[in-house]
């Protein structure tokens, strides 16, 4: 089994950066691809961004593309979302994701997933 912990949610305002972290535990030799995915109310969960364990290759949604970075720490095994220049539609809870393939967008192709954390961007 794999565990998924995600912190670093909060509120802030347009404009403004928040660093998530997604701590993952139990067969991380398992998976090798880590996303983020995000969802607002009412809405279906979408992805935002996904690397991958070894390369540390890299995807995102476009509508994070320049503002947004994936990263990840081997060694603490650790992803990281740095989200700059928020939006109030970047609002939502969004999950960090474990998948035992490489790449892929979609949310049913992911294996294992976090609790979420919330993210409010004021206007």
């Amino acid at each position: 089994q794999v565990q998924l912990v995600e912190s670093g949610g909060g509120l802030v305002q347009t404009g403004g950066s928040l660093r998530l972290s997604c701590a993952v535990s139990g067969r991380t030799g398992s998976t090798y691809t880590m996303g983020w995915f995000r969802q607002a109310p009412g809405k279906e969960r979408e992805f935002v961004a996904r690397i991958t364990w070894s390369f540390g290759s890299t995807y995102y949604a476009d509508s994070v593309k320049g503002r947004f970075s994936i990263s990840r720490d081997n060694a603490k095994n650790t992803v990281y979302l740095q989200m700059n220049s928020l939006i109030p539609e970047d609002t939502a809870v969004y999950y960090c994701a474990a998948r035992t393939q490489i790449g892929g967008t979609v949310a049913a192709s992911y294996d294992y997933w976090g609790q979420g954390t919330q993210v409010t961007v004021s206007s």
